[in-house]
């Protein structure tokens, strides 16, 4: 009786090396694409605490204003340029996610036929050593009755 053997285990392991490595990608994008969520809160805090500080002083002058203003035109600008960037960024993250299935899927056919490759062998094992039990009791009633 023979052991079993996969042909294509070289494939599938290839397979699962890629489906891992495509993972670790998504996770990238995914983190970037939190970075950058943060990144536009904090700025957004920044600016709120800003007009905040502002709005307690005692003696406001002109260029006070002028300069808050021109914080708020700084932190909108950052913000739309946050926003462009975050869009390039849920496009990638979309397209790596699709990458990311199409590489589980791969691997998990391959894993199917491998089970399956499996099953069928099992099932021959099994059918080979009946075959091999029942000659061996016919050989053992043979020998009796001689």
């Amino acid at each position: 009786m023979t052991s079993f053997r996969f042909r294509l285990e070289k494939v599938l392991d290839w397979r699962h090396q890629q489906m891992e490595l495509e993972e670790a990608r998504f996770k990238q994008q995914t983190a970037a694409l939190a970075e950058m969520d943060g990144a536009r809160a904090a700025l957004e805090a920044a600016g709120i605490r800003a007009e905040l500080e502002v709005r307690t002083w005692s003696p406001l002058a002109g260029n006070d204003l002028a300069a808050l203003a021109g914080f708020r035109l700084h932190t909108r600008r950052q913000q739309q340029e946050i926003a462009r960037v975050r869009a390039e960024a849920q496009k990638k993250l979309e397209a790596q996610q699709a990458t990311m299935l199409e590489a589980r899927r791969r691997s998990r056919l391959l894993e199917r036929l491998r089970e399956r490759r499996l099953a069928e062998w099992q099932t021959d094992s099994d059918r080979e050593l009946e075959e091999l039990a029942g000659e061996s009791y016919l050989a053992g009633l043979a020998r009796r009755r001689a």
